[in-house]
């Protein structure tokens, strides 16, 4: 059909739980240039804001039962044809409607129609013919003429004239024309880079050479090797090609650090940062910018995956392996699967970085399908830290720590050097409970105790949310003795705090760490060397330099030993050489030191002399004799009702639409979930296996039609995991 030409229906997708897509009349001036163009539609009794997919000849229902469609969005470009098409493959992928996929790519300010006119967070700006020409007249003094003066040195961003002489005068230099937004200049500023080694270079050269392709690339760095200068000059490389660059990082706490690197790298190139804890206004700001090629990097987290790109010339993903990378609700994709996937689409390199890649990717490494580039050494003076292990089998233990543990923080204290006492759990204790009648701390919501947090005196669900005061007495027996058991974090830094009394102690996890700019804060405290012990989850765990940090000491890693999900392994091997790898980055001898009952374990030996190799290839011997991922595929069908047998017998019922179409796919048994109980609603799952990909998506697209129309319960939910990374 031509451009202009009269069509009478359009097809539209809609933020609604239904698989299917919406048609609706079309007005006169709708073209195929609308493809892709945000469009305001009557729903049911409302409106909603949808995205306009195509122009098809044929409704897919009676056109007399059709509606108008609303005003088509032209203020906003409309969405090039490879994102709708990542978002259909995402769609289609996942199992998920394609409307609701829509929405998640799409950023708040978007699919709400609030559309932004200020495109650019913080131009710069030059002075112009006009300014100078007023400049050489005379005139008095004034901010404003204070400004352009400045100018004459050269192009400032607008924050820094803001900073100067004030948003009023910015403005007027505005608006009486005397300076003009500079165009971007994506040169890097090289004056504090440091030299590449021989390995880093190799890395750079590796994958510029494969630019005008696909090229997939696993950077497999130990931790301190350099793989974030790799990752600038790659950039570097990108934007001197004229391309756009898209780096992820796996949560918003790595954000800002990473963003200040690569705006001290690129300071005049268009950085654009997407995440969460961006405001709706800042999110709409930056996917405009993408979407119409103003910006030069995108760095953000799992959603900008999503961010629209038309120069797009390379993608990196930093940490690959993190769990964070997987949505776990609505669309439960995986960023880094679908960047892969985009970088195909684009015929661009993609490079996964980690110390501890996933299995998944180690595979295709070794397999390869992806091509394995090697940092070996740090890329500071430091060598690797020395893991050693404390067997605790005949030690009494002071709250969690051993005397060799103390006498190495002692010892560190000693030296002005910092500690890191590593401990995967938050709160004071994890239960609160009465000896007397063994009243334990129970939530009235979930399967799972509320954790007991001394310093806010509630009791806490760390599943659900809810919170409790802690009563002054056992609310079963009347007994006033209450005691936690085991131990959290607030526990460890009071019970450091009496052992070393002068020390300067900080904590940090989330209960500690409300906001970004809480984090900045310490982050900036610990850097500048105020800190003498640190106490902290794994928000401790990845991407942090601390120069004075030597000692990492690890307590509480039995417990992911001999868990019930066979990813639980490699998650803890990962997580301990991340950790330990934060001693020791600055010139100074590190040192690990991990508490355990388990010291001949294999997991530990390995992780001992440092060799995640051996780790890797052990682990996916078991998974090939097990079928499991990644030697094999996996989905999850899960359902949630207020009783748990309501939840089993849709799953059953389940099971019996998908026999017919098992042949090549293994069907398991309805079970309740680990924590059954979660937010008043029961749990249960029925996981589903199969040899390949393949095999287990023909299932999938025959399988789930067959679910939506499936009669439940008015209060039951459920929903498909395609590649669980949770069990």
């Amino acid at each position: 059909m031509e451009n202009g030409c009269l069509n009478s229906v359009v097809r539209v997708a809609l933020p609604v739980p239904l698989p299917r897509s919406f048609d609706y009349l079309a007005p006169v001036d709708i073209s195929v240039a609308d493809i892709g163009r945000l469009v305001r539609v009557p729903f049911a009794s409302g409106e909603k804001i949808g995205v306009i997919l195509a122009l098809p000849d044929l409704a897919a229902v009676d056109p007399a039962r059709l509606k108008p469609l609303g005003p088509v969005l032209r203020e906003v470009p409309a969405l090039p044809a490879d994102w709708l098409a990542l978002v259909q493959f995402a769609a289609r992928y996942y199992h998920h409607p394609l409307g609701e996929a829509v929405a998640v790519a799409l950023p708040p300010g978007l699919r709400g129609a609030e559309l932004m006119d200020d495109r650019s967070a913080d131009p710069w700006l030059m002075l112009n013919e006009a300014g100078r020409a007023a400049l050489a007249s005379p005139g008095r003094a004034s901010r404003v003429r204070a400004l352009a003066e400045h100018l004459i040195a050269g192009e400032q961003p607008r924050s820094a004239l803001v900073e100067a002489f004030g948003a009023a005068a910015v403005r007027e230099a505005r608006q009486r024309g005397w300076v003009d937004e500079a165009p971007s200049c994506a040169k890097a500023d090289l004056s504090d880079a440091p030299t590449l080694n021989d390995e880093q270079t190799a890395a750079v050269e590796a994958v510029w050479s494969a630019a005008e392709r696909f090229s997939p690339f696993l950077l497999h760095g130990i931790t301190g090797s350099g793989k974030t200068e790799v990752y600038l000059r790659l950039i570097e490389r990108a934007l001197a090609a004229g391309k756009q660059a898209l780096l992820l990082v796996p949560e918003i706490g790595l954000t800002p650090q990473l963003e200040a690197r690569v705006a001290a790298r690129f300071p005049r190139a268009r950085r654009v940062a997407l995440h969460s804890g961006a405001t709706d206004g800042a999110r709409c700001r930056g996917f405009i910018a993408a979407l119409d090629g103003s910006a030069d990097i995108v760095i953000g987290t799992r959603l900008s995956v999503f961010s629209p790109l038309p120069r797009l010339g390379l993608i990196l993903i930093d940490e690959e392996h993190d769990a964070s990378y997987k949505q776990q609700d609505g669309l439960r994709y995986s960023a880094r699967d679908l960047a892969v996937w985009r970088a195909q689409q684009a015929g661009v390199p993609i490079v996964l970085g980690s110390a501890t890649p996933s299995l998944e990717t180690w595979q295709a490494a070794q397999s390869g399908r992806y091509r394995m580039l090697r940092l070996e050494r740090r890329a500071a003076a430091a060598a690797p830290p020395t893991v050693r292990l404390i067997d605790t089998r005949r030690i009494k233990l002071k709250d969690g720590l051993s005397p060799p543990m103390e006498a190495a923080i002692s010892a560190r204290i000693e030296r002005g050097e910092q500690s890191l006492i590593f401990l995967n759990r938050r709160g004071y204790a994890p239960v609160l409970a009465c000896p007397a009648c063994n009243w334990v701390s129970d939530c009235d919501h979930c399967s799972a105790h509320r954790v007991f947090h001394l310093s806010e005196r509630i009791l806490r669900c760390h599943h659900c949310g809810t919170e409790a005061p802690v009563p002054r007495a056992c609310p079963q027996c009347g007994n006033q003795d209450l005691h936690g058991f085991g131990r959290g974090t607030q526990r460890v830094e009071e019970y450091l705090a009496a052992r070393f009394p002068h020390a300067r102690i900080l904590r940090a996890d989330r209960d500690s760490i409300k906001t970004p700019a809480h984090w900045a804060a310490l982050r900036h405290a610990i850097e500048a060397g105020e800190a003498d012990i640190l106490v902290g989850t794994q928000m401790l765990a990845k991407g942090h330099d601390f120069p004075k940090l030597t000692l990492v000491g690890v307590i509480g890693a039995d417990a992911s030993l001999f868990a019930a999900d066979y990813r639980a392994p490699e998650r803890l091997f990962q997580q301990l050489m991340q950790v330990g790898g934060r001693a020791g980055r600055a010139g100074l001898a590190g040192e690990v030191l991990i508490q355990t009952e388990f010291p001949e374990h294999p997991l530990f030996d390995a992780l001992r002399r440092q060799d995640f190799d051996g780790f890797a290839n052990a682990q996916l011997e078991e998974r090939a004799q097990a079928h499991f991922p990644p030697c094999g595929a996996q989905a999850v069908l899960r359902a949630e009702a207020p009783e748990v047998a309501q939840a089993i017998d849709f799953l059953n019922m389940a099971r019996e639409a998908a026999e017919p179409y098992a042949d090549a796919v293994r069907l398991y048994d309805a079970v309740p979930m680990r924590l059954v109980r979660r937010a008043r609603l029961e749990r249960a799952q029925l996981v589903i296996e199969a040899d390949t990909r393949g095999a287990l998506q023909q299932l999938l697209a025959h399988w789930v039609p067959l679910l939506h129309a499936m009669k439940s319960p008015r209060a039951l939910r459920w929903h498909v995991d395609v590649d669980p990374i949770d069990l």
